[in-house]
């Protein structure tokens, strides 16, 4: 399957991707993540106000093949969470890159984004 990524999104190894949302950072898994899920059933997410840390586990996606934990692409606080996704697992499945967002953060240090591989970077890293 042929995976196409937003040019304006920057990617962790670990398939999330985050970009830049005016002075808030938006982040989600990767179609291609999603792929590799398979049929995915829930979706677990922290609370808004939470803060989450660059590397660590910010919650987890279940699908009918596995349980896998998500991690924070970049460090900062979350002041929205998709609630449609966690109502309906199935929009992360649909649009993983639109309507399937998962977090939109208060950087604490925008600068990490540009530690994130960029979408021909990660595009190439998942076809190798």
């Amino acid at each position: 399957m042929a995976f196409s990524f937003p040019d304006h999104f920057r990617f962790a190894d670990s398939h999330e991707y985050a970009f830049a949302d005016d002075a808030l950072v938006r982040i989600g898994i990767s179609e291609f993540a999603v792929d590799q899920l398979g049929d995915i059933v829930f979706v677990d997410l922290p609370e808004e106000g939470t803060a989450i840390a660059k590397g660590e586990s910010f919650g987890s996606v279940e699908s009918v093949k596995a349980v896998e934990d998500m991690y924070a692409p970049v460090s900062g606080e979350i002041v929205h969470r998709n609630n449609s996704v966690l109502a309906s697992p199935e929009e992360l499945q649909n649009d993983p890159h639109g309507e399937g967002w998962l977090l939109i953060i208060r950087p604490d240090n925008p600068a990490q984004l540009t530690e994130l591989m960029d979408s021909e970077t990660y595009s190439k890293k998942i076809s190798a």
